[in-house]
């Protein structure tokens, strides 16, 4: 099957450090290339891929100071899509909203994941004016705010199988917060959570421009008044692994409806237990008591330590194993590709008709 995946701008892919859209898109484009489909990237130029890479910036937009407005980027990265949309016999788009208006004479063979929260006002009235476009929701909860749309499934995200090692015997007695210092990531109620069941807590977080403020007067002054808490910063892929696995456990003490959670299962990966409130996606992906505990409070979470830490961490791996490999996720995807109607029917005379018809694979 030829299919291009279209990717932010924003971050490379995979991302040099944050950046969980760019991150998955990553995977799913490996994986379908191993497993032997024709996939085009078009993203940053520094991306590194084993599918056929269309660079539509140089760097990734956030990495280049000489961008001011990223916008531009993005619109060019779309006519090159549009132009090139006749060689593929599905087009997945990661990038939002920018290209609905753009995709009507092939809507019915482009699939959209949403990666984002849906529960912002503005959103509903764009989403009900595009109600036919296929849209892929990351969670069920994602979904809850959204009109009436054209859902084509919901796929839970994927890693690598042998990307975080498994660590059956943690070498760090610490709790880890690992993410983005946001109100909604509530980095407070992990220093809480920590300060009352008495382990020491690690943060390896990245601050945007638009936390800063957030950060100065809330939660900087929280680190420095407990000497159980230590922040390290934003961290890449490789000190991830050693972060996580060796951590006791991983606190996600979220505030807000969110979509998925990476880090959740980077930590499962690790063999690490996650400790999270009840909130949007989570009682999805982390099977309560196995591959960790939910809560509803940091009260909760703090008395529910002890027992977050005597879980199995083979446990864990394997939960991980079962549900949320890459394998998994691309195979979730291809079912979705083929059961497009342009996949299953314009397609293959359109790719014919234009001498494309090299890898291709059409259901009947």
């Amino acid at each position: 099957m030829k299919v291009a995946q279209i990717a932010p701008l924003a971050e490379s892919v995979p991302p040099k450090l944050y950046g969980g859209t760019e991150r998955i898109v990553s995977y799913l484009s490996e994986e379908l290339v191993a497993e032997g489909h024709d996939v085009t990237l078009f993203a940053s130029g520094d991306s590194v891929t084993d599918a056929k890479l269309i660079p539509c910036s140089d760097v990734a937009l956030r990495l280049n100071p000489a961008v001011k407005d990223q916008l531009p980027h993005q619109i060019l990265m779309l006519e090159q899509v549009r132009r090139r949309a006749h060689e593929f016999d599905v087009l997945h788009f990661h990038i939002d909203v920018l290209h609905f208006p753009l995709i009507h004479d092939f809507a019915d063979r482009a699939v959209t994941t949403l990666h984002g929260r849906l529960d912002l006002p503005d959103l509903r009235p764009f989403y009900q004016g595009f109600a036919d476009i296929p849209l892929v929701s990351i969670s069920n909860d994602q979904r809850r705010p959204m009109p009436p749309v054209n859902w084509s499934g919901t796929v839970y995200h994927g890693l690598p199988a042998d990307l975080l090692p498994f660590t059956e015997k943690p070498k760090g007695n610490y709790l880890a917060f690992l993410g983005r210092i946001s109100l909604e990531k509530r980095p407070d109620r992990a220093i809480e959570i920590a300060s009352r069941s008495g382990m020491p807590l690690k943060i390896a977080a990245k601050i945007d421009n638009a936390d800063q403020g957030y950060w100065k007067t809330a939660i900087e002054p929280m680190v420095k008044s407990h000497q159980n808490v230590e922040f390290i910063g934003e961290i890449n892929d490789e000190q991830k692994a050693d972060f996580l696995g060796n951590a006791a456990a991983l606190l996600f003490p979220i505030d807000w409806p969110e979509p998925f959670g990476l880090v959740m299962i980077e930590a499962m990966a690790c063999g690490t237990p996650v400790i999270a409130f009840r909130c949007g996606s989570v009682p999805e992906v982390i099977d309560h008591g196995v591959s960790g505990i939910l809560v509803d409070s940091v009260a909760e979470a703090a008395e529910n330590v002890e027992w977050a830490l005597k879980i199995d961490r083979r446990r864990v791996r394997a939960t991980f194993e079962k549900r949320f490999t890459a394998e998994r996720m691309a195979r979730d995807y291809l079912d979705i590709y083929r059961r497009l109607p342009g996949t299953r029917t314009k397609a293959g005379r359109l790719r014919h008709s234009n001498g494309y018809a090299v890898g291709l694979e059409v259901v009947n």
